[in-house]
């Protein structure tokens, strides 16, 4: 330790002491770059010596040691914990004087005062061979002035333990002790646009393309997922485009004088390229310079200001295979003329799914919709990677019992939507006999099946959670493949089939009572009084799991339970719970926290909502008791027969769920044991098993089904209802592209330029839209705006009381946003198909609930 005093604290951008060892990887990255006169923002490194001369200062290294000893990458809760430990030693000190003076005479040479800058981490071990740190430390953008400075600098120091970091080395075998970091501050470039840069074309190991990403604003908005970005192949060699996808990007991220937000990108920027063709040839030749300048193919981040290209920072690509990776193409559009809808279990599976959850989803309808596939015509498909369930041939089942098409969509219109007019259902071509012998056995085995399951349904819906609670505790102590592998064949494996065939017995319960009992009383009172008489179903000591993450909440913020019970209860409920590759939300050591922010930031009380919506039920009630005197018990005990069923299929789905993490936490532990780490989420389950048990020919397999489910997860989401051979590749470049339907015939329903859908709950609303693509974006949603989005599920539910109204594009009466807005009496106009064409971030609206319509005021971008 005695030669770190000698050694610089501060070092220039293109200095040739700016090594590894001194500026970490991000740094000497750059520095090479900035030495070879490519366009580098200007800037200084803060070294490696100053964070070494920090800790020493306080006796810091001791202590983090400590609080990152004996922790593996498969324990996040510890991880999560030892970061926040180090977060805190880091907070309690002040940056000794030398550092930071040196810091100030360097901000002061680069321009000083209030200059805006980006603070970037750079550790020693990013970037390594084989290897990608890519997000695992801190940046912080839009810094400026000595005190900001100074703090991000310090804030990225910490960020060297940050859990993923500290997870991710253990996995490497990278000591702790051996790792420390630089912090890179640069001129922060206004960016017009940004984006990312691969010297070799990511999704086909092609070595002789370049694929650049694109987009208005800030590259922030590409990084965190808000924008779909232009996708342009430009021939390295000629400088020509080869290939090119032109999104619809109806978000930036800009600067402000804090920091940056996220903005509309302008009506006239939003389907126009970002790159000319003269631009992307530059920014190709760039990259190639980029790339011959490190000896191998990289990812580079660039921005563009006044016409000036700037490069921010480039790293390996890690990954590529080969010199050509094929795709795979998983699309169930193309074995016939089906219509297909995202609609209902869509809903609950609105991402593109990786292999295993594929995989797992086909036991799920196996077991839990028998009878929703002939032996075959399943009824049900994979879509670009996305669910679609085939209208097809659920509607030949129908037919065949003698339900004829008409029939069907009335009878399915509250669970798949209304189908558009001209639209009709194309049938399987099979004799009824046939399908009535394949369709009967399967039939009477179901019956048998949910008479028996019936019975167990509430035993098993009380036990489910200590019995996966065990069953995680159990995989996580599993120490060898063989282990887990009896592990899944006697327990987890028999509890994935329970749960989906206790859900299937939860469904057929009362028949089509869930539809017929809102029609009926429809019928009798009309629509308004109708929804007021079938909410409250989480009275009377009972609740509705989709809202129970949003009464736990209420009851966390009141002191009546503690965090503990509450991740329990709800921890395994969110946005993409049956997608195994992504972590739960109790996986999150921050997610309560975020929960709870939420809650704060509603418009009304969640307990007031409730009182209000009660209020309207009881004097629906009254009105329904003058009318109708001698009819009201009948239809109490018809109501709360429904609501006896809604509560039993929302528990049971509830179950399933936190099964589904079970079978997330087997694949993570198998991926420990066998070495190959999140890859076994591009296998089936079934070859995963394989995997376990040695057999390694499906490996190879997992270069091109991960390349394959990049690229579906590049695109926006398909339109709700797709009849016949669909490419979602052609349909996403298609600039006149619809949301709501693609049919391959060339059949078009006229496109309204009125968003109307279904009414999903009543009341009239003006207000404000925020259009919101994930959940994940939530926080953008201010209170008494008007919600937009594609679809909602149960990870979305602690945002509705933030709302004044709910407009989704995907869903009908009985979807998630229709339910839940009824329960707490926001207003809800579901199942649009184009709201998220139609409608823009801060147009005024009004939302008719009871009518199905929302009607444009005045737009944005109107002057």
């Amino acid at each position: 330790m005695s030669d770190e005093r000698h050694l610089p604290l501060v070092l220039a951008l293109n200095a040739a002491a700016a090594t590894l060892e001194q500026v970490g990887g991000k740094g000497a990255s750059l520095a090479r770059m900035a030495a070879a006169g490519l366009p580098v923002p200007s800037g200084f490194y803060l070294t490696t010596a100053a964070y070494r001369r920090f800790v020493a200062e306080y006796g810091l290294q001791d202590a983090i040691l400590a609080a990152v000893s004996g922790i593996a990458a498969d324990q996040p809760t510890a991880l999560d914990e030892a970061s926040r430990r180090i977060g805190s030693l880091f907070a309690q000190h002040a940056m000794p004087d030398d550092i930071a003076e040196a810091i100030r005479r360097a901000y002061a040479e680069l321009g000083g005062g209030e200059m805006r800058v980006a603070v970037r981490s750079s550790a020693t071990a990013e970037d390594l061979p084989g290897m990608s740190f890519a997000g695992q430390q801190e940046t912080y953008l839009n810094i400026h002035g000595d005190a900001m400075v100074l703090e991000a600098v310090e804030r990225c120091w910490a960020s060297l333990w940050t859990g993923r970091a500290i997870g991710y080395r253990s996995q490497h075998g990278i000591p702790p002790e051996d790792v420390s970091i630089a912090v890179v501050v640069q001129e922060l470039v206004p960016a017009d646009a940004a984006g990312i840069l691969f010297t070799a074309n990511p999704l086909t190991g092609a070595r002789d393309q370049v694929m650049i990403n694109a987009a208005w604003g800030l590259g922030e908005a590409i990084v965190g997922g808000q924008v779909t970005p232009d996708t342009v192949v430009v021939d390295r060699v000629s400088g020509t485009i080869v290939e090119e996808q032109i999104s619809e990007k109806d978000v930036m991220t800009v600067r402000d004088l804090d920091g940056t937000h996220a903005e509309p990108v302008p009506a006239d920027q939003r389907t126009r390229a970002v790159l000319s063709p003269a631009q992307a040839a530059e920014l190709a030749r760039i990259g190639v310079q980029i790339e011959n300048l490190h000896g191998q193919p990289m990812d580079v981040e660039w921005a563009l200001h006044d016409g000036h290209f700037f490069i921010v920072q480039a790293r390996p690509i890690t990954g590529l295979e080969g010199q050509s990776q094929p795709l795979e193409e998983w699309n169930d559009s193309l074995t016939g003329d089906y219509l297909w809808t995202n609609s209902n279990l869509g809903e609950a599976i609105p991402d593109v799914m990786t292999p295993c959850t594929w995989s797992l989803v086909k036991v799920f309808m196996s077991d839990a919709m028998a009878t929703s596939c002939l032996p075959d015509y399943r009824g049900y498909g994979n879509i670009g990677g996305r669910f679609y369930m085939n209208l097809s041939v659920a509607a030949s089942l129908s037919a065949a019992v003698g339900i004829n098409r008409k029939r069907f969509a009335q009878l399915t219109g509250d669970v798949f939507g209304r189908l558009p007019d001209g639209m009709e259902i194309p049938l399987v071509d099979l004799p009824r006999w046939r399908v009535l012998r394949m369709l009967v056995p399967v039939a009477i085995g179901v019956l048998r099946r949910v008479h028996a399951n019936k019975k167990r349904l509430l035993t098993f819906i009380a036990t489910a959670p200590d019995r996966c609670d065990a069953l995680r505790a159990w995989i996580r102590s599993a120490s060898s493949p063989a282990e887990l592998i009896t592990l899944w064949r006697t327990e987890v494996e028999p509890i994935f089939h329970e749960s989906c065939q206790m859900l299937e017995a939860a469904t057929r319960q009362g028949g089509a009572a869930l539809v017929t009992t809102r029609r009926k009383l429809e019928k009798l009172v009309g629509e308004t009084d109708a929804t007021s008489m079938l909410t409250g179903l989480q009275t009377g000591g009972s609740q509705l799991a989709s809202l129970g993450p949003l009464l736990g909440l209420a009851r966390l913020a009141r002191g009546e339970i503690d965090r503990e019970t509450y991740a329990r209860n709800y921890g395994h409920r969110g946005p993409h719970e049956f997608e195994v590759s992504i972590p739960r939300p109790a996986e999150d050591s921050d997610w309560i926290d975020k929960q709870l922010a939420s809650l704060d930031a509603a418009k009304e009380d969640t307990t007031a909502l409730l009182a209000r919506q009660e209020a309207a039920r009881t004097a629906a009630w009254d009105r329904f008791r003058q009318r109708y005197p001698r009819r009201v018990r009948a239809m109490r005990r018809r109501v709360d027969r429904w609501a006896e069923i809604e509560r039993a299929r929302e528990e049971a789905r509830s179950e399933v769920i936190r099964v589904f993490w079970v079978l997330r936490a087997s694949v993570l532990r198998g991926g420990e044991l066998s070495g190959h780490g999140d890859d076994l989420f591009f296998l089936s389950i079934e070859e995963i098993l394989a995997v376990l048990e040695g057999v390694n020919t499906q490996l190879a397999s997992i270069p091109p089904r991960r390349a394959t489910y990049e690229r579906y997860r590049s695109l926006p989401p398909y339109p709700t209802l797709i009849r016949g051979r669909f490419d979602p590749f052609r349909w996403a470049a298609d600039t006149h592209r619809r949301t709501d339907l693609f049919d391959a015939r060339g059949y078009h329903a006229p496109a309204s330029d009125v968003v109307r859908g279904f009414p999903g709950a009543p009341g009239v609303v003006e207000g404000l839209v925020r259009v919101i693509a994930t959940a994940e974006e939530g926080d953008q949603l201010q209170a008494g705006e008007i919600l937009v989005t594609t679809v909602t599920n149960v990870g979305w539910t602690p945002l509705f009381p933030r709302a004044s109204a709910i407009v989704t594009d995907v869903g009908a009466p009985l979807s998630h946003a229709g339910i839940v807005a009824r329960e707490l009496g926001i207003p809800a106009v579901v199942g649009c198909g184009n709201a998220m064409m139609r409608l823009q971030t801060g147009d005024q609206v009004r939302v008719e609930g009871e009518e199905g319509t929302v009607e444009v005021l005045q737009a944005a971008n109107a002057t």
